[in-house]
């Protein structure tokens, strides 16, 4: 299974914001220089996180992106669902019943141990080990 470049793109932004100390918001432009990312692609997967109400924009001459939700209750499975949707990763495609799909019961179990995982896992305990930008 693959992730997309987004919640690479997504997880990298949010993990700088919450051990930002900045009390301003940050700049889509040093968001994207950091991650070498265009800041039009960048401001589509931010638009995405405003929407799950993870962090919020600013417009103006000190304007760019803070956060809105509590640093120590955002969790990698938060923002994957942000930017991937809440949509299974397997779906059996043979004609009988999802019930019945001996293969779906085990690709869900799989999915569901590795979302618990993710779901436990904050952001907040990798920031003693990144260094960020603050400005």
């Amino acid at each position: 299974m693959k992730y997309s470049k987004a919640t690479n793109y997504a997880l990298h932004t949010m993990l700088h914001l919450v051990a930002s100390t900045a009390e301003n918001p940050v700049g889509v432009q040093q968001l994207a220089e950091i991650q070498q990312v265009s800041q039009t692609y960048l401001s589509k997967i931010l638009t995405k996180l405003v929407k799950a109400g993870m962090i919020e924009s600013a417009s103006g001459a000190g304007g760019g992106y803070k956060l809105i939700r509590r640093k120590e209750d955002i969790s990698f499975l938060d923002v994957i669902h942000a930017i991937e949707g809440t949509a299974s990763l397997f779906h059996c495609g043979l004609e009988h019943n999802s019930e019945e799909c001996l293969i779906q019961g085990v690709m869900v179990e799989a999915e569901q141990t590795m979302e618990q995982v993710l779901r436990e896992r904050k952001l907040i305990s990798l920031v003693d080990k990144v260094q960020v930008v603050r400005k």
